[in-house]
């Protein structure tokens, strides 16, 4: 094959190619998050504000008269409730998750985790900023039957 003299030709779709897959990746990170929560409950606007940091996530805020039904239809497991449950790019994160721990579950995406939960309110929790008080709470990823500690905290 007689080259044309032309050297811009061929490597310009390899680096179109390249653009695109990063305009593509940087747009799928950038997730919307639907959060339901009862209209009575103030902490859950707090949180979705924490959640909304850095403006990197759209939290489009539902309130709903019946959590119960929510939480069932999305398979929370009864002891690992809260007062609010937000749908995450289909994962299931239920009451006072740090966001840096729902970054990493979309992160790494483990195959068997449905879902991330803060079981009840614990003070200091994102969105339970009580003054400086803090209790101890864990993170626990479920999914398939299964749950492990996802994150710690003091």
């Amino acid at each position: 094959m007689k080259s044309n003299g032309n050297k811009t030709r061929r490597p310009f779709l390899p680096v179109l190619g390249t653009a695109l897959l990063v305009a593509c990746t940087g747009a799928a990170q950038a997730a919307n998050f639907t959060m339901y929560r009862d209209p009575s409950c103030g902490c859950c606007e707090a949180w979705a504000a924490h959640m909304r940091h850095g403006e990197k996530h759209e939290v489009e805020t539902v309130d709903h008269p019946d959590m119960a039904s929510v939480k069932t239809e999305h398979g929370v497991p009864d002891d690992l409730r809260s007062c609010h449950t937000m749908i995450a790019d289909g994962y299931v994160i239920e009451g006072h998750v740090p966001s840096t721990d729902v970054e990493r579950l979309l992160a790494e995406r483990p195959e068997w985790v449905q879902g991330l939960a803060v079981a009840g309110m614990p003070l200091g929790s994102p969105g339970m900023e009580a003054g400086g008080r803090t209790q101890p709470y864990q993170v626990i990823a479920f999914g398939n039957g299964r749950r492990e500690i996802f994150a710690s905290y003091p």
